[in-house]
């Protein structure tokens, strides 16, 4: 077999500087959807918040400008301007070189959330244009770089004056890369939420929020002074609680933690950890070792007061936080992530230090407040009865033969069982099945025709869900089983397909089922989510069929208004109202093929936003609905 090219010292690329930044965003702020977008706010707010931390900062303004920018400004320190042993001043080395910064030693910061020291140059990477202006030492200082690269010369190693100043602070404004990012438009509800997260986390902090991008600017300040309570008390303000907020904090080793949770008349659970002010969103040691100590005490006293006799079996972590909302947030002097996102926390010493501090502090309390804990004791009782019933419906509903996997008979299955290659559709119907399944490439791909609109899970119960046909087949097919608010049974690593691919028309009632589809997944699968393996297939609106030149697909309404305007001459224009109007090999072109389709995938900016929207849309309460749906009317992409 012929062989191109050579393979040799001289094929070794070596990225410079952060050039490697602008090659592979992803490796630094996850992805360059809107998601990595925010984020680059976030890395600029959380140096802010590091100032705070250290005892010099208590006010942070972040704007989203008219032109597309952002500018995140605090009355800190300000980054330290003067020379470094580098030869160049320290602000330029922060903002250029990764790796830079004041988070590596204990000097500067006992805690900070900025660990890595690749925040500011990552976001001065990405941006079209960033400028620093720097008040320190009665002087205000400017920097300027486009696409990360100085546009202003140093005098002598140092930065420009352009003023005076008794104040002190840092002052950001950078614009997102237009060719870096999908999309340039922070989302401001995802913005907001993180501010407002963090100034519940910072009792002494005030974050101020302006949007000048509207018509008429939105300004907020958010502070909080009764911390984590109030942010409990907000998460549960639409629910019925079942006590007040207990709250707890202390210290050990030199690891800091507070905890504050609250019982709902609820079956859902909902424990966020934060280290450092930074959310956790796939948790980690601090929660482990919340939840393990928790677990163990509730079962002692179920004992002790002779709720839990010898023998019955203790209550199962789940039934134990069946209803709660918890937020567990740790300032840790050295935290260890999985991933520079910093989703999750490692250190084996934050498990033992939460343990210890939740162990001491929930004793202390409840030895003092019977009737809460009896309470509490109450939701594990009845959380454990519901299990356990649901747990033989569950085992006769996915463990009979005539549901396992490739004999359900609406399943065609892919040959291969790799599954890092395989991916399976859920398709709508059985023309528009019938076509996906002439249509794929049966190596690899699955295809799942599903009759209707499935469930709404939201506002089901367990043993309903589990009766469903079209669930149970989702379940059997993808293999790695289902989560419940009793228990856990989901195994990510047993996935059968790298993708899932929601394949729905593109109107009214394709968005209605792939909105069912994905609240189930949220609901009882979020780690398909969470670890990117759920997208929605994007099928074209349109085919415009020119009497002269090439044919074309267009996906949506924008598409066909710029090729209105920029094709010459008469054309005819095909609707699709449905994928089962598509042949084969149309559906191929442009739903199927991994060359040419489009594929959106599903995201989750913020787990808390993402549960509470969900519950309004889908939930039973119709006046929170309605207001949703008003105050977001003009966001939307109508089908008309």
């Amino acid at each position: 077999m012929a062989r191109e090219g050579t393979y040799d010292a001289s094929s070794i690329t070596v990225l410079e500087g952060l050039e490697a930044v602008r090659k592979r965003p992803g490796m630094y702020i996850g992805s360059v959807s809107t998601k990595g977008l925010n984020h680059l706010i976030y890395e600029i707010v959380d140096n802010a918040v590091d100032e705070h931390l250290a005892g010099y900062c208590d006010t942070i303004r972040v704007t989203l400008e008219e032109d597309g920018s952002a500018t995140v400004d605090d009355n800190g320190r300000g980054i330290p301007v003067g020379m470094h042993e580098k030869g160049v001043s320290a602000e330029r080395l922060v903002f250029t070189t990764l790796h830079a910064g004041g988070k590596f030693d204990d000097s500067a910061y006992k805690t900070s959330g900025g660990l890595h020291g690749v925040g500011s140059s990552v976001v001065n990477a990405l941006s079209a244009y960033l400028t620093v202006q720097v008040k320190n030492g009665g002087f205000i200082y400017e920097d300027k770089y486009e696409r990360g690269n100085p546009v202003i010369e140093l005098q002598n190693g140092l930065l420009p004056v352009i003023g005076k100043s008794k104040a002190t602070g840092t002052r950001v404004n950078f614009l997102p890369d237009d060719t870096i990012f999908d999309k340039t438009r922070f989302k401001e509800d995802e913005v907001k939420s993180r501010l407002h997260e963090t100034a519940y986390l910072n009792p002494a902090l005030t974050i101020i929020y302006e949007d000048k991008r509207k018509a008429e600017a939105e300004y907020i300040e958010y502070h909080e002074p009764e911390g984590i309570v109030g942010f409990i008390r907000d998460m549960n303000k639409t629910k019925e609680s079942i006590h007040d907020v207990i709250y707890f904090s202390g210290e050990s080793e030199g690891i800091s933690v507070e905890v504050a949770f609250q019982y709902v008349n609820e079956f859902h659970e909902n424990v966020l950890g934060f280290c450092n002010n930074i959310y956790n969103a796939e948790g980690g040691t601090h929660l482990t070792g919340f939840k393990t100590m928790f677990t163990n005490a509730i079962n002692n006293y179920a004992r002790e007061l002779n709720i839990l006799k010898e023998k019955d079996v203790n209550f199962t972590g789940a039934d134990v936080r069946n209803g709660m909302t918890a937020v567990v947030s740790i300032k840790h002097p050295d935290p260890r992530f999985e991933g520079q996102t910093k989703t999750k926390l490692d250190n084996q010493d934050a498990a033992k230090v939460v343990s210890k501090v939740t162990g001491d502090e929930i004793v202390h309390y409840f030895d003092r407040n019977l009737e809460t804990l009896k309470s509490i004791i109450g939701c594990a009782e009845k959380a454990a009865k519901i299990r356990k019933s649901e747990e033989k419906a569950k085992t006769n509903m996915l463990t009979k033969q005539k549901f396992s996997f490739d004999s359900n008979g609406k399943l065609a299955n892919c040959e291969s069982r790799d599954a890092s290659r395989c991916e399976i559709f859920i398709v709508e119907g059985d023309s528009a099945g019938g076509s996906a399944k002439t249509a794929r490439n049966r190596a690899f791909q699955a295809i799942l025709p599903i009759r209707g609109k499935i469930l709404n899970v939201e506002k089901a119960s367990i043993d309903k869900i589990l009766a469903n046909a079209e669930i149970k087949t989702m379940i059997n097919a993808f293999g790695c089983g289902f989560s419940e608010g009793y228990g856990n049974d989901f195994d990510i690593s047993k996935l059968r397909y790298d993708k899932i691919i929601i394949m729905a028309d593109a109107d009214v009632d394709g968005a209605h089922i792939s909105t069912l589809l994905l609240t189930l997944f949220y609901r009882f699968m979020p780690e398909l989510i969470f670890e990117g393996h759920v997208y929605l297939a994007m099928p074209p609106l349109y085919k415009a069929m020119p009497a002269k030149g090439k044919e074309e697909y267009l996906y949506d309404d924008k598409a066909l208004e710029k090729y209105r305007k920029h094709h010459k001459g008469p054309f005819t224009l095909q609707r699709y109202k449905g994928l089962g109007e598509m042949d084969a090999d149309q559906l191929w072109e442009t739903t199927l093929d991994p060359e040419t389709r489009l594929l959106k995938l599903v995201e989750i900016e913020d787990a808390r936003m993402a549960s509470e929207v969900t519950e309004m849309l889908m939930g039973t309460e119709v006046p929170p609905r309605k207001a949703f749906i008003y105050e977001h009317a003009a966001d939307a992409e109508l089908d008309v």
